[in-house]
């Protein structure tokens, strides 16, 4: 089930490039026809597919214009192994923008708090006409050149710290608790990572009093709120969507179980 008010469309793949790591790759697909807002996803499905795989897959929106719609993804499993594998000239069915997106407070600092394949949607968010007012800390466990970490840091002040070992994880938290404790009362933090990585974003952002908002990485189905697959729960104990009420939250109303 597709929402009646939300684009669908078939989309030819223009590139499919695995990164010089081959877990990450770099899919871009003719322009949708429309715009969309920085954490907003989408859901794929290649038309190929069949009943070999029944469900489509969400990816956050890496940027979308007239050249394109690119999305960035990490191969986990059976389905990104297979999208991984297009070639140009194929079709894949593509609804979307779907869901809720980072708001931006302009007239405060914003605090980008990205891990790994999680930088992808702050990709689009460099790209926006004001920049003076961002900025980027990101922990990534593959070397550096893997990610489109270059292209974001060449338009707002940028940080990145790689964690290969235990140590370098509690180095990491260690300083995303100072960066998030010298916004409070003075700006926000907008995060997207594994959920380890935005447990701990919420915990310091309630911690010290902190504005933040996380994206989560829920399994997802439909994308429009029909199936139930992706529920999270809120701090009032509701059961919610995160498909159509998030992915991103407040973390003042989001319960990570952290």
């Amino acid at each position: 089930m597709i929402d009646s008010q939300t684009p669908c469309r078939d989309l030819e793949v223009l590139s499919c490039r695995p990164g010089s790591d081959p877990s990450l790759v770099d899919l871009v697909l003719s322009a949708p026809g429309w715009t969309c807002k920085p954490g907003q996803f989408v859901m794929i499905r290649p038309a190929h597919w069949g009943s070999e795989l029944v469900w489509p897959r969400p990816f956050s929106v890496c940027d979308v214009s007239e050249q394109g719609l690119r999305i960035i993804f990490q191969t986990v499993g059976r389905g990104t192994r297979k999208l991984a594998e297009l070639v140009p000239g194929q079709k894949v069915t593509v609804w979307g923008p779907l869901g809720r997106w980072f708001r931006i407070d302009e007239a405060r600092p914003n605090l980008i708090l990205a891990g790994g394949v999680g930088i992808a949607p702050f990709v689009m968010l460099a790209r926006r006409e004001k920049t003076d007012n961002l900025s980027m800390l990101f922990g990534h466990r593959l070397d550096l050149e893997h990610y489109p970490y270059a292209e974001i840091a060449a338009r707002i002040k940028s940080e990145a710290m790689q964690q290969k070992t235990v140590a370098d994880i509690a180095e990491f938290e260690i300083v995303l608790s100072e960066r998030i404790k010298a916004l409070a009362g003075v700006g926000q933090v907008l995060a997207c990572g594994p959920e380890p990585m935005l447990k701990v974003v919420r915990r310091y952002c309630l911690l010290h009093g902190t504005d933040g908002q996380v994206s989560l990485e829920n399994r997802m189905a439909c994308g429009v709120g029909a199936c139930l697959g992706c529920v999270g729960k809120t701090v009032a104990g509701d059961y919610v969507q995160s498909c159509v009420h998030g992915p991103v939250f407040d973390v003042r109303e989001i319960d990570l179980g952290d």
